[in-house]
């Protein structure tokens, strides 16, 4: 058994993280007792190395309980703890890579010389700036080999901080960039036992220490170093949460990456890491596909936003105080990245939010734009035909939170890929925040909005996405209006539905964000879960699994919108072969959506032909649209899947009895804070 279980995906990955953490804690140990002269073939290691562990982060990823050949208890508990060891030590090797990189970094930064060469270096400044030959740089080497020296000094016990560090495990001690530490022990492995001002002990890394400078010398150029690097930081207010928002704004305000890109002109100031996109990456919680499940009341006993109308033999239509037509029309004057940084994806992303928390789930609508005009950032008003719902400019709001703080955050993001490191991330170029009510509760009036762009993240204030255009305007009244026209904005359309849309909204949960372009397909998986859930159920008491792929599956799509589009393509096929009174059969129109969604996305939902879904992955979008094109055409030419699922020609994954049962008691959700 015991063997078994030894050759599971699981525990293969596990092995292997064991591995890489060996590997990264010897790469760390090297790091810190590193000469100069090394220090390009350790950052060659540690960037492989780098990779190894995003590697083995996809595998883990990737699997499921049921690959594994044996039972494993506390499966989701492992493969969760196993992915935070992974994040571990992919941050560990990014902190490292900086450090390492440190030199270039620093030499491609304006006024870096400065700081490094000390006031002694002003009398000869401009003559280095014009010349730029070996002789400088011979003599910075070795001002860094004498700052080597005397930081290993024996005698030399105060050092400061050149960076932050959090524990990355059990003894470690944690610091700020700037803090003063007494050192206890320097050992060689460059872990270092040191002591701060609480009389806290622990190991820090020698790489992140400095020996500081005399005084008020020392004074001057710490005061000067921490105005360069926060410059955009003076003055604000940062809301500091405790609950789930705040472990992604801390991930933002921590980011190095992030720090690095600005400090060397990368991006603008007011760049940050993703919020929303920090969000949907910690979990299921703020996904469309949560959202779509029923709602329990308080009691747990019945559906809160799911009720059976015997009248019309289906679910009950559910009013909402919000229910919107939001239509992203276009964004102007947004500051482009330095060419240090390739752009995969410009997009807006947008959700319920109370100046605090965010209420809803986040949905994401991909920017179009023209090489010659990348400022402007254009979006599709209406998706139609074969256009991908990514594109849908036209979103639906619906919420039923009684605040009055209620309003739509929109955050403006890229995806980027650093062309020096090749690592990938995310960027928020801007939020702006919608209230839709008025303080005396008033809904907002239907029109056009001009909502101008702030920097930072949303529990930041007075932060600029690009200061340099506030100073490089004069004080002029004149040259202040210009400069307000050159700040970035965002134009939206708010207005209520039509009768029509708002019966169809009204029957989709009474909170979500979405396209309008799929909503008929969103209330037919509703009206086939009241069935399954109200109707056809043997007892209200029984909790059995219930066999319907469409419930099981239906709610992958929305996180997979190419596979969303292929089902409203074939929808949509299907839709010009019926007649008018075929459409106006209600119980009719499930059954043949049903048929139509076992012809189309449900055999691609376990083909091995069809890569995995990754965002901004312009490969894999590709390959990912030519396998669903040619299923559908191949579908159609043969009346159905059938021949498809039944060919040798074609292999699908291992059957899984999630593909066919729906367990609604895993899937139910509680009350959320804005509901």
């Amino acid at each position: 058994m015991s063997e078994r279980r030894a050759r599971g995906p699981l525990q293969r990955v596990q092995r292997r993280s064991r591995e890489l953490r060996t590997q990264v804690e010897a790469l760390r140990a090297e790091s810190a007792a590193a000469a100069p002269g090394q220090r390009e073939a350790l950052r060659l290691r540690c960037t492989q190395l780098k990779e190894l562990v995003e590697e083995n982060t996809n595998s883990l990823r990737g699997l499921k309980k049921a690959d594994e050949p044996a039972p494993v208890g506390n499966y989701s508990q492992r493969k969760e703890e196993e992915e935070k060891l992974l994040l571990r030590l992919s941050q560990q090797l990014q902190k490292l890579l900086l450090v390492l990189d440190q030199d270039n970094v620093t030499k491609n930064y304006p006024g870096a010389e400065e700081h490094q060469k000390g006031p002694h270096a002003e009398e000869g400044n401009e003559e280095e700036e014009e010349s730029e030959d070996e002789e400088s740089e011979e003599e910075d080497t070795e001002e860094e080999e004498d700052e080597e020296k005397l930081l290993d000094d024996p005698n030399v016990r105060e050092c400061v901080a050149v960076g932050n560090f959090d524990a990355q495990q059990e003894g470690d001690l944690t610091f700020v960039k700037g803090e003063i530490l007494l050192i206890h022990d320097k050992k060689a492995d460059g872990w270092w036992v040191a002591e701060n001002s609480k009389g806290e002990r622990g190991l820090v890394p020698r790489t992140y220490l400095a020996v500081p400078k005399e005084e008020e010398e020392s004074q001057e150029e710490s005061e000067e170093h921490i105005e360069v690097v926060d410059e955009t930081a003076d003055g604000t207010e940062i809301k500091r949460r405790t609950d789930s928002h705040w472990s992604a704004v801390r991930a933002i305000i921590e980011n190095d990456t992030v720090e690095v890109l600005t400090t060397t002109g990368a991006v603008p100031a007011g760049f940050r890491p993703s919020m929303l996109f920090q969000l949907l990456e910690e979990g299921e919680e703020f996904r469309a596909s949560y959202y779509l499940q029923p709602k329990l009341t308080p009691s747990q006993l019945a559906f809160k936003d799911l009720v059976w109308n015997s009248d019309r033999n289906t679910i009950h239509p559910r009013p909402t105080r919000v229910s919107l037509i939001v239509t992203l029309c276009s964004c102007k004057m947004i500051p482009l990245p330095g060419t240090g940084v390739r752009v995969l994806s410009r997009h807006v992303r947008l959700c319920l939010f109370d100046g605090s928390r965010v209420l809803s789930n986040i949905h994401t609508v991909r920017a179009t734009w023209l090489p010659k005009n990348p400022q402007t950032w254009t979006f599709s008003p209406r998706v139609m035909g074969i256009l991908p719902s990514l594109l849908d400019g036209d979103s639906f709001v619906r919420s039923n939170s009684l605040s009055s703080d209620t309003g739509i955050l929109f955050e403006l993001g890229i995806t980027y890929k650093c062309n020096s490191t090749g690592e990938r991330g995310e960027l928020s170029c801007g939020w702006t925040f919608l209230k839709l009510f008025t303080s005396s509760g008033i809904p907002v009036p239907s029109k056009m909005y001009e909502l101008v762009l702030s920097g930072g993240t949303p529990y930041e204030r007075g932060i600029e996405v690009d200061p340099s255009i506030s100073r490089r305007a004069g004080s002029g009244v004149f040259q202040q209006f210009m400069s307000l026209r050159k700040q970035p904005v965002l134009l939206v359309k708010v207005k209520s539905p039509s009768v029509h849309s708002k019966d169809i909204l009204n029957f989709l949960p009474e909170t979500l964000v979405g396209g309008m372009c799929y909503i008929h397909l969103l209330v037919f998986y509703r009206q086939i879960l009241g069935d399954a859930l109200l109707k056809d159920r043997m007892s209200m008491q029984s909790t059995d699994l219930i066999c319907n792929p469409v419930l099981a599956t239906f709610p992958q799509l929305l996180d997979q919108p190419d596979l969303m589009d292929a089902l409203r393509s074939a929808w949509a096929d299907k839709e010009r072969t019926l007649k008018k009174i075929e459409k106006r059969d209600q119980e009719f129109l499930k059954s043949a959506f049903v048929l139509v969604y076992h012809d189309s996305v449900f055999p691609l939902l376990c083909s091995t032909f069809l890569p995995s879904y990754r965002w901004a992955e312009e490969e894999v979008e590709l390959s990912r649209w030519k396998v669903i094109h040619d299923f559908l055409k191949r579908s159609r030419e043969k009346d159905g899947a059938l021949e498809y699922l039944l060919s040798s020609e074609n292999t699908h994954r291992a059957f899984d009895i999630s593909e066919l049962a729906y367990d609604f008691l895993g899937e139910v959700r509680e009350n959320s804070p804005g509901e």
